[in-house]
């Protein structure tokens, strides 16, 4: 039996928007303010979804529970795949000693908070977010803020307004890659589409961050190598999108505004030095004695430093060759000249035809043509 889906079930747009809100509502609103812990958020936003979804949109509540069992698969792969191997390969050069060597290597670019913030922060967490995406650029991002001086909360804070600029083409361009199998729209029309509106965002969001820390004085001071960082990002943003697709985006974005900064920050160096990690904190004149506040990184040498960095080349080299259109249908079990699939799924790609939801849910106008 297939089931036609219902958009209007109350015959009023407003309120039926609302109750397909109740449980986003029910989820954030339960982690938000009332502290519950987010497993048990997460299931009390399930039962509400599926009680919406029965009662309200008169879905078949055995098609209900397929669809949320649909949705834990997909959790689980591809997403929480991408997240644990992330974790994985960040746990093992963490207690390898390579991960403190990196930070420090990315700390040491300048003395200059402020700076470290944007390098760390902007451009290195948005290359987090376009392998892994969901929380772990801000949990990346903001141990080696803590490691540099920076307060927990601070350092938090700030990792999140960075994430801002990078989120939707988050985990290999997840967000996209759902947005598009739901609405049913052509995946590089949606992400060349959005890759043509968040450039702009990616040179607002920069300016952002070093405001929030600094004021504005101390944004201003700044104001170039903020450009630098923000331009960077956005351009390749936009020619990855558009003629590309989705899945490298923030990847490519964020290894072109590392090395452009780092390159500017040789040549070019601010009037005034930060050395405190505290928000709004104080600033000397380059050239005098530093404050002692924060954590000044040590020097390693170039070998050194290149075996740290050498785990998150290879990935970055492996998640590119993956996002080239040829190779990745060939690992789906496809002929890269016909596009043909094979009897087999290959070795990156998992079919499973969910019962009741397989050619078994119809949807019509105005989500699909």
């Amino acid at each position: 039996m297939v089931w036609t889906q219902v958009y209007d079930p109350l015959n009023n747009a407003w309120l039926s928007t609302i109750c397909a809100a109740i449980p986003v509502i029910v989820l954030l609103g339960s982690l938000a303010f009332f502290r519950i812990a987010a497993h048990w958020a997460a299931i009390w936003g399930l039962i509400s979804a599926l009680l919406v979804a029965i009662v309200i949109f008169k879905m078949p509540a055995g098609t209900a529970a397929w669809a949320a069992a649909d949705g834990a698969l997909f959790g689980l792969l591809p997403i929480g795949w991408i997240v644990l191997n992330i974790i994985f390969l960040y746990q093992l050069t963490l207690h390898k000693g390579y991960f403190k060597i990196l930070q420090d290597s990315i700390g040491g670019v300048t003395e200059d908070r402020r700076l470290q913030l944007l390098l760390i922060a902007f451009s290195f967490g948005a290359f987090f977010e376009g392998a892994a995406g969901f929380g772990t650029p801000v949990a990346v991002t903001g141990a080696i803020l803590i490691g540099l001086g920076f307060s927990p909360l601070a350092a938090s804070g700030l990792s999140l307004i960075a994430n801002t600029a990078p989120v939707a083409y988050g985990a290999l361009g997840t967000p996209i890659i759902a947005l598009s199998a739901v609405t049913g729209l052509d995946l590089f029309k949606l992400g060349a589409m959005v890759g043509r509106q968040l450039p702009f965002f990616s040179l607002i969001v920069p300016f952002w961050l070093i405001w929030a820390f600094a004021g504005w004085r101390g944004m201003v001071q700044i104001w170039p190598a903020i450009l630098v960082a923000g331009v960077t990002f956005a351009i390749p943003q936009f020619l990855v999108s558009n003629f590309h697709g989705p899945w490298l985006v923030d990847i490519v974005a964020a290894i072109v505004s590392m090395a452009c900064l780092t390159g500017f920050l040789k040549i070019w160096r601010p009037k005034t030095i930060w050395t405190t990690t505290a928000l709004k904190g104080h600033e000397r004149d380059s050239g005098t004695v530093q404050n002692n506040v924060g954590v000044t990184p040590p020097k390693h040498s170039s070998s050194i430093v290149m075996q740290a960095w050498l785990p998150w080349i290879v990935l970055s080299v492996f998640v590119f060759a993956w996002g080239i259109p040829q190779i990745k249908i060939l690992l789906n079990g496809g002929d890269p000249k016909t596009k043909v699939s094979y009897a087999w799924n290959g070795v990156t790609k998992v079919d499973f035809k969910i019962p009741q939801l397989h050619e078994g849910v119809e949807r019509v106008p105005p989500v699909v043509a």
